[in-house]
């Protein structure tokens, strides 16, 4: 299998396929698509090596993430590249924009580069790209999405403990009428968060919840927010999936004039620097990301010939800071 095939197949050139391979943004979309499908089709993997250098692992590890915008995943990569560093090993870095197509054509890119092993921290991922890793051998870890296998380590984030934390803290606070901010809803670690937020009207009768949702950013927690107060301005707490989406709600509910935390609270879930230096301070959920680079490097270089299938279980903690406080608003 090679790139001329694939052109053939899509037709168009190989440049063309070359340039949707490599994420240029320079290609139209039905184009895109159209040379996505011949790849998915043809299952082509691109040798980036020399053919001398053919069935050669590199000293080299994949780390794929959802969204580079977000300072969670940038540090998990930073901690993964230092780890990485130490044992004489180059991280080869890709971001897929939470697009599932886009992740396919990067583990293929990461394959035909023959790394030594690879961590998807990305929440798009589906059973068919798992079985096709499974089909490679090639050491993985994930995070948060599928199951152990034989080559495959989980590393799982207890997110349902870690909402049950913030939402009992706010309803002891005495808040009655929540806001959820949150992004791509369908997408399981996403959707769990989101799930524990709403089952807590289970267990607190009187409790009303909102959601709303918009892409992960600092804008798209802004515009969340902004549509839950224009629908309900009765909110007294604005619960956010994370800490970058929390920081743009914060600003939404000062532009309209309210105090944080006297008028609104505001919760993250990540525990990221930003969430120490905004103002105020914001109430989140740590998330320990140095620790779950270091798992990664532990897995796919110190323990490169090991692998066994294993579940990594993490428990977060919550971090009380000055964005919450008792509602003054009945």
């Amino acid at each position: 299998m090679n790139l001329e095939e694939v052109a053939r197949r899509a037709k168009v050139s190989t440049a063309t396929v070359s340039r949707v391979l490599n994420n240029a943004s320079l290609v139209k979309s039905t184009t895109r698509t159209r040379v996505m499908r011949a790849v998915e089709q043809l299952k082509y993997q691109p040798n980036l090596h020399a053919r001398s250098l053919a069935g050669v692992k590199s000293r080299s590890i994949g780390v794929i993430v959802s969204n580079i915008e977000n300072p969670f995943f940038l540090d998990i990569y930073k901690a993964v590249e230092a780890g990485a560093h130490a044992e004489g090993y180059e991280v080869i870095m890709a971001n897929t924009d939470y697009r599932s197509e886009q992740l396919l054509t990067s583990i293929r890119l990461m394959i035909g580069r023959r790394v030594a092993g690879l961590a998807a921290i990305v929440s798009e991922m589906d059973a068919d790209v798992i079985a096709e890793l499974n089909e490679h051998q090639i050491p993985v870890v994930f995070y948060d999405v599928g199951a152990p296998l034989q080559n495959v380590t989980n590393i799982r984030v207890n997110y349902r403990r870690g909402m049950k934390k913030l939402i009992d803290y706010l309803y002891s606070l005495g808040h009655r009428r929540i806001g959820f901010v949150g992004h791509h809803a369908t997408l399981g670690p996403i959707h769990e968060r989101a799930n524990v937020v709403l089952e807590s009207v289970a267990r607190y009768p009187d409790l009303v919840v909102k959601t709303g949702a918009d892409v992960d950013s600092l804008e798209g927690g802004r515009r969340a927010t902004r549509a839950l107060l224009s629908a309900d301005s009765g909110l007294t707490a604005i619960v956010c999936v994370n800490d970058l989406m929390a920081v743009g709600a914060m600003r939404e509910i000062r532009e309209r004039g309210l105090r944080i935390p006297e008028d609104i609270s505001v919760t993250g879930f990540d525990n990221v620097k930003l969430s120490q230096f905004c103002y105020p301070a914001l109430t989140t959920v740590h998330i320990p990301r140095n620790q779950i680079g270091q798992n990664i490097c532990d897995v796919l270089i110190l323990n490169t010939n090991t692998i066994l299938e294993q579940e990594i279980l993490i428990d977060p903690e919550l971090v009380l800071r000055d964005s919450t406080g008792p509602t003054l608003r009945r």
